[in-house]
């Protein structure tokens, strides 16, 4: 006979299942990021699979692959071969010594500030190295870059082609009542489709402005200095002046008052107000992420993510926010049964 109650055997076995998953959870914790872009590819794919697969008769396993090589085409090689020019041009930005010092030489005949060199060189250098780590290297960094990848697509794979299957044990299994589980299925895509195409829409057409721009005015690098914009606007309102207001600065310091004051000009009033008029016509559609939302997922994502915290970060923490009003939601709800069931006046209802 055992020396311990049912309840007892329970409550040992809740606590071994906790450890167990703690201890997987810290061992995924390398390709938590590709679970998570897992997660985000499936729900922006899901629409396309379910119109192929259900309405166009496609073959499941068939579409998922075609799915995945665009998907690959599309968002993985721009990707990686932006983040390898992006390194190389910081790293060699950042040996540079002589192009740093003309700068600090034209901002000081700008800014009449006695500034100290030798400690904004050391700076910049840092800066240099942090932005660059930032970015996920091929060459340092392949075989992690391919795990990552492999796994993700994997995932991915099996998700659509078991979709229904999936999606059942997602139900079963979340710790939320059914209704509450669907809509924060709903609300997930919503914020995701906000995040990441949403967003992404405007950081690329910030990006191109800044690139067409600076290449109008006759700027250096206006493919490099897009790119870089892209990446940061993910910032809202604070990403795109970054890039475009140092740049003026120059020009003016150089004594080319007209592409400067033309560049603070077209950036103010175009670049930074797309932002809100694209916002509101996504917003129509695909729905909204706050500002501050964003500003503080891109904080908390990056020391996590890296680059990719740009878009992971705002994502978690709009799931986090979500999950919290579900909560508050089911507990109103709980509180208005136990109102019902003591037999209390309608009126208090």
């Amino acid at each position: 006979m055992s020396v311990f109650s049912y309840k007892q055997r329970n409550n040992i076995n809740l606590v071994i299942i906790i450890a167990l998953g703690m201890l997987i959870a810290y061992s995924l914790q390398p390709i938590f990021s590709a679970i998570l872009s897992t997660l985000v590819l499936y729900t922006i794919m899901r629409p396309g699979f379910i119109y192929l697969v259900d309405v166009k008769r496609w073959n499941k396993r068939l579409t998922a692959i075609l799915l995945i090589f665009i998907s690959i085409i599309l968002i993985i090689l721009p990707f990686y071969a932006l983040s390898s020019m992006v390194i190389s041009k910081i790293s060699e930005l950042r040996n540079n010594e002589i192009f740093f010092r003309n700068l600090l030489v034209q901002f000081q005949h700008l800014i009449p500030i006695k500034i100290n060199q030798d400690l904004i060189q050391d700076g910049l250098n840092k800066l240099g190295t942090w932005a660059t780590q930032l970015f996920p290297s091929i060459i340092s960094s392949a075989a992690n870059i391919v795990l990552s990848l492999l796994v993700m697509y994997f995932l991915l794979y099996f998700m659509l082609v078991e979709r229904k299957n999936f999606e059942r044990s997602l139900l079963k299994y979340a710790p939320l009542r059914a209704q509450n589980a669907l809509r924060f299925a709903d609300e997930m895509r919503y914020n995701t489709y906000a995040n990441v195409l949403g967003q992404g829409l405007i950081c690329l057409v910030q990006g191109t402005l800044v690139s067409l721009s600076f290449y109008v005015l006759g700027y250096k690098d206006p493919v490099f200095w897009g790119v870089i914009t892209t990446f940061i606007s993910f910032v809202p309102v604070l990403g795109p002046p970054i890039v475009f207001v140092p740049a003026a600065l120059l020009q003016i310091a150089n004594g080319n008052a007209f592409e400067g004051w033309a560049m603070l000009i077209f950036g103010f009033v175009v670049i930074i107000n797309i932002d809100n008029v694209l916002r509101f016509i996504i917003a129509k559609r695909v729905g909204n992420i706050h500002p501050i939302i964003t500003v503080i997922g891109v904080i908390i994502g990056i020391p996590l993510f890296g680059i990719l915290g740009l878009v992971f970060g705002p994502l978690l923490l709009s799931y986090f926010m979500l999950l919290i009003k579900i909560y508050e939601t089911s507990t109103l709800a709980s509180e208005r049964l136990e109102r019902i069931k003591t037999n209390m006046p309608q009126n208090e209802l």
